[in-house]
This record gives structure tokens, sequence and C-alpha cells, in this order.
């Protein structure tokens, strides 16, 4: 059981506060015991003594507070601190993502590019021990956030993604062997790549060919994503001098037997996305699919806190037995 943020040892003590109210009550009812009754000669008196008459259910109340410090203290309060000890190994992953300026296309809510970085993000939050770095490509591709457990730090960067910021085009092949260089740099045993695209392959530096058959013998896993609607979509067609972007409509040209080849090469799978929740479906079917070996052990420690109420209740019984040999002493 818990209360004010401490965790009770024994609640069932508590019960004793449901005695308080009667307690109060017979304090009440029998103040004439505890209070002498002066007779005084002078109204004068009477008037200097009413605060002291007001006054003196402050005794009562302090007796009353001293006693539910007593019970919550008996009932054993303690803090709790828990430490989590993580055993076995995580999956190293590399998203590898297009900002190409199609990528802007309005099939997407708010665009393609937008709705992949929120998607990516939610994906990278519930791998909470796997390292993930993070690929983009266009008409050239560079590592936008080396491999890391720091998953804040590279939200960060998925979140500057922009596109326009490196020549344009989709260089499927270069994303694909970035990510594969990334990868390489590691030693661990299960290692992901997932690549997601609007587009066909249009720049050769590196072809989708000779990445796909350089994952394929490192025995890296590739799962492919293309975005983007069937048929026509809102898609930039030309710049404008501000950086904006003037919209028309273009079919939706996705390189699926190419996606299909890579993913089937690599033991991995091809997922089509034509919308916001296509989308999600596909990051959760490989968030199940690519399950972490962790073995994840908890212990929690218990710090006694009573000590606290403890002195509260002397604090309050040293004010009590200072007021009633003072202020509020009895006259006989």
């Amino acid at each position: 059981m818990h209360l004010f943020g401490f965790y009770i040892a024994y609640p069932w003590l508590l019960l004793g506060l449901l005695l308080l109210p009667i307690i109060g009550w017979r304090f009440y009812q029998n103040q004439e015991q505890y209070f002498i009754q002066a007779n005084l000669s002078e109204i004068k008196s009477l008037k200097r003594s009413s605060w002291k008459e007001r006054g003196r259910y402050l005794i009562q109340l302090l007796h009353l507070c001293t006693l539910t410090l007593l019970i919550i203290a008996a009932s054993r309060p303690q803090t709790i601190r828990e430490k989590e000890s993580v055993k076995g190994e995580g999956i190293d992953i590399v998203l590898a993502m297009d900002v190409s300026v199609s990528m802007l296309a309005k099939d997407f809510e708010p665009d393609r590019l937008e709705a992949a970085k929120r998607v990516a993000a939610a994906f990278v939050e519930r791998r909470k021990y796997d390292r993930i770095g993070l690929v983009v490509f266009a008409g050239e591709s560079y590592t936008q956030c080396p491999l890391t457990t720091d998953h804040a730090v590279l939200l960060s960067f998925l979140n500057a993604i922009q596109c326009g910021l490196i020549k344009n085009g989709t260089a499927i092949g270069m994303g694909l062997a970035n990510a594969l260089n990334r990868l390489n740099e590691q030693n661990t045993k299960s290692k992901i790549i997932i690549l997601l695209t609007d587009g066909m392959n249009n720049a050769n530096y590196i072809t989708p060919l000779q990445a796909t058959n350089a994952v394929q013998k490192s025995g890296v896993r590739v799962y492919t994503i293309g975005v983007g609607t069937e048929g026509d979509a809102r898609t930039p067609i030309e710049a404008k001098i501000d950086g904006t972007y003037i919209y028309g409509w273009k079919k939706v040209l996705i390189d699926e037997p190419l996606l299909k080849d890579i993913a089937t090469k690599t033991g991995g799978q091809y997922y089509r996305a034509k919308d916001m929740d296509e989308l999600r479906s596909i990051y959760a079917s490989i968030d199940q699919l690519e399950k972490s070996e962790i073995l994840l052990t908890k212990t929690k420690h218990y710090t006694e806190q009573y000590s606290l109420f403890v002195y509260l209740a002397l604090v309050f019984i040293i004010i009590q037995f200072i007021l009633s040999r003072t202020i509020f002493k009895s006259i006989s």
C-alpha cells in the first residue's frame, strides 16, 4: 500500500486512525476535566483571558496530531528504489531513410517525411535496449547519427532531418551500403536495417545489387518499406527561390520488385505503406519480429522512513509540554 508517496509495510495498523475522531470527541465531551474554571472578579480579566480560552483546544489538537504521527510511524512507511539489471544483448538497428524531395508529397499528413519520422520515433522509444543508428539518402548518403543507446540524442537527430539538404535523387544502393558500414563497425550478433523509400533508384555510384550482395554476405537482415499511395499524389515539381516548392499531381512510382528482392535475399521482408495506419502497423510488425534477447532483473531497495514521523511527534510533545506549563497552565 502507498500513502503520500510512501510504501506502507503494515497498512492494517492505519486502521488506528479511525479511532482519532472518537478520541477527539471524548476530549470535547470531557473538556472540563482538562481545563479548570477560574472565578474572576473583574470582567476586564475575563476579556484578557478570552484568547487563552479559545486557544485551549490547541493542546487537544496537538495530542491528536501526535497520535496520528505515531500510528503512521508504527505502520513502517518506507521509500522504494528500484534497480534494473540487464543481461544479454540487444539488436543493432540502422534506420536508412529516404530524404529526397518527393518525400514531401502530401499523401501522408503532413507529408511522407514527417509521417515517417513520427512513426520511426515511436519505434525507437520502444527499443529500449537496442543500439540504433540513422542513415539518410537522396542523391547521396550520409550518417545522420551513429549507432547509440542514447535514444534521446538519436531522436533529436531524427527530428532534425529535412529534405533538400543534399543532392536530390534516390540512391537506394548508397543508403543500403552506408547502413551496412555502420553495422560492420560493431560485433553484435543480431543486426538489421530498416530501409524506407518512396521512389526508384536513380543514382548508381553503388548499385542496389552490389549493396544487397554485400549485406547478404554479412548476414544482416533488411526490412524494406515502400511509402506512397496508389495512383497520383500531390508532389513537389519545382523549387521556388525562397526554398519552398510548387506542387503538382504526379504518379507514385516505387520500385517494389527491387525492394522485395533486397528483403528476400537478406532474410528480411518487404512492406508497402499506403497511409499512416499501415506505416504504424509495419513498424509494429518489425518490432514483434525482432525481439532483443534481454534478461531484465528488477530489485527493490527499501529505506525505512518511520523516524521522520517519530521526530515530528516528539516536536509536538515538546510543544504540548511547553504550552501546558506556560501559556495554558491551569489555575488552581
